[in-house]
């Protein structure tokens, strides 16, 4: 046997094996998306304080601010906040300009003042004390927009019930597909989690005018964590 015909053979044998394999049917499959979601009520609440001081000069407007937000940070300490618990979110200094108009019809800027603004993030863990401590931090000079968030430590228990319940959606759904179809379910191929959206509670405030007379009324209802999974079926 010479060599190419050797070859020839050769290549032969590998290709049958492979023509009969593409050749094959494939098993059917179904690809389901299971969702599950579970709600539990927070355990934290995160306050978002900002302080907004002017002044002519942006050293009269910090100074001013600096002994603000230090009030803030003392008042919060004196009710319990961790150290941990405290940290400046953001500070900002800005010049603010009054513009008048000429007899031109354009207008000049005139540089008014400063400001100063800066924020305090606040977790509080015993949330029954929110109020109390925004109604302080109000008395003491928060005079600007912020946020309570109400969220969870630890959700990853209640994100495990959710997957749970994602998984036991998807397989409802396949049976019932496969039922309606005439087949049965097979083994399962693939399982992936496409995602959990925890939904915490956000209230904003724009401004606060004046201190409330009592503490602020808070409600923390419950964060509802979701959870998709994609599960393809073989079917048989």
């Amino acid at each position: 046997m010479n060599n190419r015909l050797f070859a020839s053979l050769l290549a032969a044998s590998i290709a049958l094996p492979a023509a009969a394999s593409a050749a094959e049917p494939q098993t059917p499959q179904v690809l389901v998306v299971g969702e599950g979601e579970m709600s539990v009520a927070p355990d934290m609440a995160i306050l978002s304080l900002s302080v907004m001081r002017e002044a002519k000069t942006a050293r009269e407007a910090l100074d001013a601010n600096n002994d603000a937000i230090a009030a803030v940070i003392a008042a919060m300490k004196s009710a319990g906040i961790a150290e941990r618990d405290l940290q400046t979110a953001n500070l900002q200094i800005n010049p603010r300009y009054d513009y008048v108009s000429k007899p031109d019809g354009t207008q000049e800027g005139r540089l008014a003042a400063y400001q100063v603004t800066n924020t305090l993030a606040v977790r509080v863990r015993d949330i029954g004390k929110a109020g109390e401590l925004l109604d302080k931090a109000v008395t003491l000079g928060v005079n600007q927009g912020g946020n309570i968030v109400f969220t969870n430590e630890d959700p990853s228990a209640t994100i495990t019930e959710a997957r749970k319940k994602a998984v036991a959606d998807a397989m409802a759904k396949a049976k019932t597909l496969a039922g309606a179809a005439g087949v049965s379910l097979g083994r399962i191929k693939e399982m992936s989690e496409l995602s959990y959206t925890p939904r915490p509670v956000s209230i904003e405030a724009k401004s606060f005018d004046a201190a409330p007379q009592a503490s602020v009324p808070i409600a923390a209802g419950e964060n509802a964590y979701k959870v998709q999974v994609n599960v393809t079926f073989e079917l048989k």
